[in-house]
């Protein structure tokens, strides 16, 4: 398995992996079919993160096959240049086989040459595992944003969570 930074040619390959990851998990924020994008709409914006300083894709790759994915989006004024909030998305499969760490860990390398001091996320309070390899990882959590999804009919909270990087 290798973990490398998204390539343009990746994006019809990253479309299906989005979806798929949509319709396997209950604590994304799209539901499965929700997310209307094409293979040349996420080409564009691959482009334009790749001319970012503090904006990347991270994907694991497995046989050819992308596996799983972190995104890492930048602070776009002064003021927030210095963070990057992440989504991170892995196949069912997949999960609970130490990617999100290989994942985490590689965004971890790449913010600190970049000098990114914050990354951040939210995360549904009931998604244990997820709470629970952010906090392995490192990240604590901020607060908690009440009643901010509801999913299959019913309320959720979930957790702002940060980490601070040493520059």
């Amino acid at each position: 398995m290798v973990i490398r930074e998204i390539k343009v040619s990746d994006a019809e390959n990253l479309v299906r992996l989005i979806l798929q990851v949509e319709a396997e998990s209950k604590f994304m924020l799209m539901e499965a079919g929700e997310r209307q994008v094409t293979p040349e709409q996420q080409k564009i914006r691959i482009e334009n993160l790749k001319k970012s300083e503090n904006s990347t894709i991270f994907v694991a790759e497995k046989d050819n096959t992308l596996i799983g994915y972190l995104f890492a989006i930048g602070g776009t004024v002064r003021r927030t240049k210095h963070s990057a909030y992440i989504v991170i998305g892995i196949l069912k499969d997949y999960r609970g086989k130490g990617i999100g760490t290989k994942l985490f860990t590689k965004l971890e390398e790449w913010a600190i040459g970049r000098k990114i001091h914050r990354l951040e996320l939210t995360v549904v309070a009931r998604n244990e595992a997820g709470v629970a390899l952010y906090k392995r990882m490192g990240f604590e959590i901020e607060g908690i944003k009440k009643h901010s999804l509801l999913i299959a009919g019913e309320y959720m909270d979930e957790y702002y969570m940060a980490k601070l990087l040493a520059i």
